[in-house]
């Protein structure tokens, strides 16, 4: 039997239903649950809905619930009351909408990506994302070139959270540019010195050096997942 992908009212009931369980198991209240979450920035309202069944939780709120009833996450995601042969007549596969620069800037971005209009968006699986899923600050975009091609090669779909150069460490993949014109390397830091290096298969590339005064530069984020075209 053909596996079938269950609708997002189903997961947001298959979750109500665990809650409420877990709820009657441990011999607690919906009230007991918000005043546990309240310090991480739930409210109540938030909740509620989600026992209600009216709002899927994001992936950090499953594992403060999971974490709240001594779980595992799955125990809140998956559906209890099918057995595992029922199970795999369906795939659960969440998603989130991200931005998506279109390919008519791939060959330059401006410098600052805020600027840009009518984001096209693109919907990615959770899985791909892991701990960055449902993050509102990562756009996508293709990758134009080969100077990354040993790790991501021409035409591959990348994902880029914004960042600070403060918060990025040495080995980490960033998009970077200088004037209108930007790359995908590898970051180094050296003190001042900053490195931006190439992985390719073709030796013409060679490392970007420059440093943390060069006004021309900025860092568009760091790459937290890329998707890549086999041929």
């Amino acid at each position: 039997m053909p596996k079938r992908e269950i609708t997002a009212a189903e997961q947001r009931q298959i979750v109500a239903r665990n809650l409420t369980n877990l709820l009657d198991k441990n011999n607690k209240k919906k009230i007991d649950v918000y005043k546990d979450l309240e310090k991480h920035g739930v409210s109540e309202t938030t909740v509620y809905s989600w026992f209600n069944g009216k709002k899927y939780p994001r992936i950090d709120k499953i594992q403060l619930l999971a974490d709240y009833f001594g779980v595992l996450k799955s125990d809140i995601t998956e559906d209890k009351t099918v057995s595992s042969e029922d199970n795999n007549s369906y795939v659960l596969h969440r998603k989130n909408e991200y931005p998506y620069l279109p390919t008519t800037v791939s060959a330059g971005l401006p410098i600052n990506i805020d600027g840009l209009d009518n984001f096209e968006t693109i919907s990615i699986p959770d899985e791909l994302l892991g701990k960055y899923a449902g993050d509102q600050e990562i756009f996508f975009m293709r990758v134009n070139g080969d100077s990354m091609n040993k790790i991501i090669p021409h035409k591959s779909l990348i994902g880029v959270k914004p960042v600070k150069i403060k918060e990025l460490k040495n080995e980490d993949i960033v998009v970077y540019s200088e004037s209108f014109d930007y790359s995908v390397k590898r970051f180094y830091q050296d003190g001042n010195k900053l490195i931006f290096r190439p992985e390719s298969f073709d030796n013409l590339f060679t490392d970007n050096i420059t440093t943390i005064e060069n006004d021309d530069l900025r860092i568009h984020g760091k790459v937290v997942t890329y998707i890549v075209n086999l041929h």
